[in-house]
């Protein structure tokens, strides 16, 4: 097991909380961030909004179905990056190495730590009671040997909670977790290893490894440790964005004329993953699957970058016209991607992690 001593910090309903926190008038009720519209998607969901069922990424008008009564907020990301910042600022009194996901959630690694706490558990304390007095937000925490770990117990009593995993506890805290929590494990792969009788990790322990490589290739490997609660990756500051991207497989093989909506659903979910980069993206990115299993990319990078997703959605569907496969072809995955980031102008608003 890892010598190391990791934060997971997740602020609570990040974009929504900033509205409530800002407009006094909004509090206590169902806030969700997203432009109205309809191939407008959620960005974020107050927690009173989300006791309705209203998540990020669903079409808004599916949020609007669900909580008539919500209130929607158009979101401002130069606000929520500038506040971002302030929470960052927190983070580096306490380590410098720090490893963002996203605007509202990172790794810290407080093996060593800045103030001299004894303990991580104390560090995240005081991490979310900081937050809590100088930016009258909440963040929920997680403690852990290491990042898997640390990641899950983030989640554990949100909002606004913190639990920890002790080195001595992991493998009674993993056992009876079912396999989707473990990172990786999609849908298609939970029902791959539920015709193998595994649906909880401590099931999946009992597999060994050289069986797990065969099913599952090098991912097996990855997912013999993670069972274990062995993750070694180290927590990495500063590390670019390569790219970000949405995917789904479809219930039956299509062809390439019926696709389109299929685009136009991914193309805002990888944009909505792209507004929490602290970068620009420039290149789009199609990607398509056939039913035999060849996959086929096609990219368009244009002399500005896109800057709303309706741009976005037309170069990507654009792009269908560049496949070039026979009529007769079907596929079976389609993906929209967005890479090639690049640093926001000189004069831009600074992210709270600098990818």
């Amino acid at each position: 097991m890892s010598a190391r001593k990791i934060v997971h910090v997740d602020m609570d309903a990040f974009y929504a909380s900033v509205e409530q926190r800002d407009n006094p008038a909004l509090r206590g009720k169902p806030v969700v961030v997203a432009w109205l519209g309809k191939r407008s998607v959620v960005c974020a969901a107050s927690y009173e909004a989300r006791r309705f069922g209203v998540r990020s990424a669903m079409a808004a008008t599916s949020a609007e179905r669900l909580c008539p009564r919500a209130v929607f907020v158009p979101p401002d990301f130069t606000r929520y990056r500038a506040v971002s910042r302030a929470v960052r600022e927190i983070f580096h009194r306490h380590t410098d190495l720090i490893e963002p996901l996203s605007l509202d959630e990172a790794y810290l690694d407080v093996t060593e730590n800045k103030a001299g706490h004894a303990t991580a558990t104390k560090v995240a304390s005081v991490i979310r009671q900081q937050i809590r007095e100088e930016l009258n937000l909440t963040a929920s925490a997680g403690v852990a040997p290491n990042k898997f770990l640390a990641k899950i117990a983030s989640d554990w009593r949100k909002p606004n909670g913190l639990f920890v995993i002790q080195p001595a506890e992991v493998e009674d805290f993993l056992t009876p977790l079912p396999v989707g929590r473990i990172p990786g494990v999609g849908k298609v792969t939970e029902e791959r290893l539920a015709k193998l009788a595994v649906r909880t990790v401590g099931e999946l322990r009992a597999h060994p490894l050289d069986e797990l490589q065969s099913l599952f290739g090098r991912y097996g490997h990855r997912l013999y440790e993670l069972a274990r609660g062995i993750d070694e990756t180290p927590v990495l500051p500063n590390r670019p964005t390569k790219s970000v991207s949405a995917e789904d497989t479809f219930e039956r093989d299509v062809l390439l004329t019926e696709t389109e909506p299929m685009i136009r659903r991914l193309a805002e979910k990888a944009w909505l993953a792209s507004r929490k980069e602290s970068r620009i993206a420039h290149t789009v990115i199609l990607k398509l699957k056939t039913a035999d299993f060849r996959v086929l990319t096609r990219s368009h990078t244009p002399p500005s970058p896109p800057d709303t997703c309706e741009e976005l959605t037309r170069i990507a569907l654009s792009l269908l016209e560049r496949v070039g496969v026979d009529s007769r072809q079907r596929f079976r995955l389609v993906g929209v991607g967005l890479s090639n980031f690049r640093d926001l102008a000189a004069d831009a608003e600074p992210t709270l992690f600098p990818q």
